[in-house]
């Protein structure tokens, strides 16, 4: 009964008012919307955009010693501001001039007429993992007043440019006077560049040493340093953990296999790379080859021998662009077994043609031998000089992109093909935070001095002008060799010094049972 009455009383309760449910109803929205206040203030609960703060740094290789101190509360950072402000940092508060404290320091040197949009990525991404000092040997569209304004403006980037000052200096240097570079003497194209880049070394030497680094390597500007098996991916830790007594470190390089035909931009929209032949069991590089191949002349379309970093000591010289060496003594060189160099090469359709445009040689086998080291850079050249522009795109999909997905799945399950993600967000993160922009920002609001400014049109005019005047005092007059040049060489006969290193292909099939 009790129960009951109680049932019966419950069921004779008056309801809530209309007040108090007008009141429930305003209070429960603001409720929530409080808590979702403070589950997203920053000052009291982190969130993930606190992993983009100077003091926890985001990318590897980047520890809290190589940033400079915020001067905001760390409430008020904004690292993902698109601002072009030039009082923007480079990145996150830290400008990258390392110079004072980084060790080892590291040197890059390059020879280059790449415009601003390759040029920045490659100069931050190496900042990012530990370079400090970039020495750029500059001609046609980099050697441009706009793009040099840029370039001089970042700390630890020096802009040298090609002019007849330097040619004669260099007409004059140790190498130019010796054997060991001779065979790539007065050829065009690819010989002319691989000579160009040699020289260049040679200054970089004694620029770098003038600037007390380490080591230094020389890279392209399609080239990005891959320093896989450090747990910081950093170049820095890398070179450092090197033992004393090693006088150079290679880095196998792996090759760009580019998945699309309307690549924009390499560095941030390829991930597939085909790994080099010193990293890979014999088995399975050459079990694979001819699929790997795919109907081209070798299993990379371009280079397969890498690149290396110098430890920078007396009687150091450059041995071609892929290697060092050294006038006393034979460099004690290791091999990595992880870290690589990653080329971005024919990336985009319009690299075809960009080739093509450098060279005046006839599109011919014969002839193609005298520009081009390597085959398939022969084809590509006698195809972008023959062919329709239908033509052309048809053999860049045969030939340079990978569509074929069982392929792709096949060879990466055999180790051949591989996915690498680090260069590709550390730049993406890079151009979204605003470096880039910060920085060609800042530029424009500098002034050319005006002995800069002449410095970079008569560059400008002296490049344009490259079949006439390029290496003049390297030319073959209707006789040969100039006198002069003639009789340098033939003073100066070294058999004991190796020849320079060239670009060379990877292992062939055919030579499957030579190679132990």
């Amino acid at each position: 009964m009790a129960g009951a009455l109680s049932y019966r009383q419950f069921q004779h309760q008056p309801p809530p008012s209309s007040s108090r449910l007008l009141l429930l109803l305003t209070l429960l929205p603001l409720t929530l919307a409080s808590i979702a206040f403070v589950l997203q203030w920053r000052g009291g609960v982190t969130d993930p955009l606190t992993r983009w703060s100077p003091d926890q740094p985001q990318f590897p290789g980047m520890s809290s010693a190589d940033s400079t101190p915020s001067r905001r509360p760390s409430n008020c950072v904004n690292p993902l501001s698109q601002s072009l402000n030039p009082s923007f940092p480079y990145f996150r508060d830290w400008n990258f001039d390392y110079s004072s404290h980084l060790s080892p320091k590291i040197c890059v040197t390059t020879s280059t007429s790449a415009g601003l949009e390759q040029t920045l990525p490659w100069i931050f991404y190496h900042k990012v993992i530990g370079v400090s000092n970039f020495l750029l040997f500059v001609e046609g569209k980099a050697a441009s007043p706009n793009v040099t304004r840029v370039l001089e403006s970042i700390p630890g980037v020096k802009v040298i440019f090609r002019t007849r000052e330097l040619e004669e200096q260099q007409a004059k240097s140790r190498i130019w006077n010796e054997t060991w570079l001779a065979s790539f003497f007065y050829k065009p194209c690819n010989y002319e560049l691989f000579v160009k880049q040699s020289l260049n070394m040679e200054m970089a030497i004694v620029m770098a040493r003038d600037s007390r680094m380490d080591w230094i390597i020389h890279l392209d500007t399609d080239e990005l340093m891959h320093p896989a098996g450090t747990p910081e991916y950093s170049l820095r830790q890398l070179l450092a953990d090197v033992p004393g007594n090693v006088d150079m470190v290679i880095f196998p390089n792996y090759e760009s296999s580019v998945e699309r035909d309307d690549i924009k931009e390499p560095f941030s929209e390829v991930s597939m790379f085909k790994k080099n032949y010193d990293h890979l069991p014999k088995d399975v590089y050459f079990g694979n080859y001819k699929e790997a191949t795919r109907g081209n002349p070798n299993y990379f379309l371009t280079y397969g021998n890498g690149k290396s970093a110098a430890r920078i000591q007396d009687h150091l010289r450059p041995n071609g662009a892929h290697r060092w060496h050294n006038y006393m003594k034979t460099p004690n060189e290791i091999k990595l077994e992880e870290a690589a160099v990653l080329h971005y090469t024919y990336t985009k359709f319009s690299d075809l043609t960009s080739r093509r445009d450098r060279c005046g040689c006839k599109p011919t086998k014969e002839d193609v031998k005298r520009c081009f080291m390597l085959d398939f850079d022969r084809s590509a050249f006698i195809i972008a000089s023959t062919a329709t522009e239908e033509e052309m795109l048809q053999w860049y999909r045969e030939r340079i992109v990978w569509t074929e997905k069982a392929l792709n799945i096949k060879l990466m399950r055999k180790g051949i093909l591989t996915r690498i993600y680090a260069p590709m967000i550390i730049i993406q993160s890079l151009r979204e935070s605003g470096v880039f922009g910060s920085v060609i920002a800042k530029a424009a609001q500098t002034k050319l001095s005006k002995e800069k400014f002449l410095k970079s049109v008569d560059s400008s005019n002296s490049t344009r002008n490259s079949r006439s005047d390029m290496f003049s005092s390297r030319k073959i007059d209707a006789g040969g060799l100039s006198q002069t040049t003639a009789r340098r060489i033939l003073k100066v006969i070294d058999e004991s010094l190796p020849s320079a290193m060239p670009p060379l292909s990877p292992p062939s099939y055919d030579h499957a049972d030579l190679i132990t």
